[in-house]
């Protein structure tokens, strides 16, 4: 027990209790201080439970993955076709006919843009078959010519490895066709699956919202329609300003495939396009496929050339563009992105990639809400 020191001006006063070392400690500080062990115990529990719950549904949500992916790819899409719908109603349109004509009018646009691309594609894949014959060739006899140690022996065997392996593979592919027939069987699945939530959520999306809402406590409905409006626009910020910027990347890269003169320009463009729709790397991977292309059919000048191009486009997108359309929706790290994208990409290929970064954008709006909630003065 501290000793009480008597002092005719102040009174009695408590002496502080000296520490281990004989120093004297504050009551005050030591109370600080376990006050403040006791958050951080707090916050690293907390921490604990939400990255097990986190990792929990990660699983849950790979093992159901034909049901989450069309689920979720419905609402991405919802973002994009729930105006249009919205502004019929308006027009007096009732519900299901609204939804279901601009269902019908996005598969027919889609569907048009294939069949446009198709043919296109099926014609410049025969002559970049010759293409990559003609630069095998051309590999080969620059090989045999350049002062690199190797022989036209050695040329020939390796090449003639590689056939055996690509042989193989084609062979391992064909036992795998009943794999592959489930594959396509689920993605036939998924799409309709998708299509049929799409329809209702286009139709329905207003009244299952407030269904959603009425099952969280009437203390907290307001938070949690808040929270939904919140999350509503980011998801369609982020996805709108993504398409404009996959727009941009797609027609200044096709325009510079077509210039240079690489076949399957408009192809490589629209793949650059979906491609884009994964932040950060996405548009940049598509683009080497572009650079390959080049090189097999154009040579090594043309897919210098391409690749000089795709990286003044990725600047132009990344330091300019896209933090103008993109960073007003979204305030989210980049780093942040891409670890989500890489994590989808684990989990789900890539469809799990191209949902990922919208997910995570819908994740900082929901964070920026309660952060704010605990920032406001009670």
């Amino acid at each position: 027990m501290p000793a009480v020191v008597g002092h005719p001006a102040t009174g009695p006063v408590h002496a502080r209790e000296p520490d281990a070392g004989g120093e004297p400690t504050d009551p005050a500080t030591s109370r600080r201080a376990r006050r403040r062990l006791q958050r951080i115990g707090e916050i690293c529990l907390w921490s604990l439970v939400i990255g097990v719950a986190v990792v929990a549904l990660a699983h849950v949500a790979s093992q159901l993955r034909l049901v989450v992916l069309p689920v979720l790819l419905a609402v991405i899409l919802s973002t994009f076709l729930a105006p249009p719908a919205r502004w019929l109603r308006a027009r007096g349109w009732r519900d299901a006919p609204a939804a279901l004509t601009v269902l019908l009018a996005a598969a027919l646009i889609v569907g048009g843009v294939l069949a446009l691309l198709a043919p296109v594609a099926i014609d410049e894949f025969s002559e970049l078959d010759v293409s990559l014959a003609d630069s095998v060739d051309s590999v080969q006899a620059w090989l045999r010519d350049s002062p690199l140690p190797v022989s036209s022996q050695e040329v020939s065997d390796a090449i003639d490895s590689l056939q055996e392996q690509v042989g193989a593979s084609v062979d391992v592919l064909t036992r795998q066709v009943v794999g592959g027939a489930l594959v396509v069987l689920e993605v036939v699945t998924g799409l309709a699956l998708c299509a049929v939530v799409l329809f209702f959520l286009l139709k329905d999306g207003e009244r299952i919202w407030d269904w959603v809402v009425g099952l969280v406590t009437p203390a907290r409905r307001d938070d949690a329609r808040a929270i939904g409006e919140r999350a509503w626009r980011a998801l369609a910020g982020f996805v709108r300003g993504q398409t404009l910027v996959a727009l941009f990347d797609a027609v200044l890269i096709g325009l510079a495939l077509a210039i240079i003169g690489v076949p399957l320009a408009l192809p490589l463009a629209v793949l650059v396009f979906f491609g884009a729709y994964v932040p950060v790397i996405g548009a940049t991977v598509s683009g080497l496929l572009a650079v390959l292309v080049a090189l097999a059919s154009q040579g090594l000048a043309a897919a210098l050339a391409v690749l000089a191009a795709i990286l003044v486009v990725q600047q132009v997108e990344g330091n300019v563009f896209q933090p103008v359309v993109v960073g007003r929706a979204v305030d989210v790290h980049p780093l942040a992105i891409l670890l989500g994208v890489t994590a989808g990409g684990v989990l789900a290929g890539i469809i799990g990639a191209m949902i990922a970064a919208p997910l995570v954008a819908v994740g900082g709006a929901v964070l920026g809400y309660a952060r704010e909630r605990a920032d406001a003065p009670r």
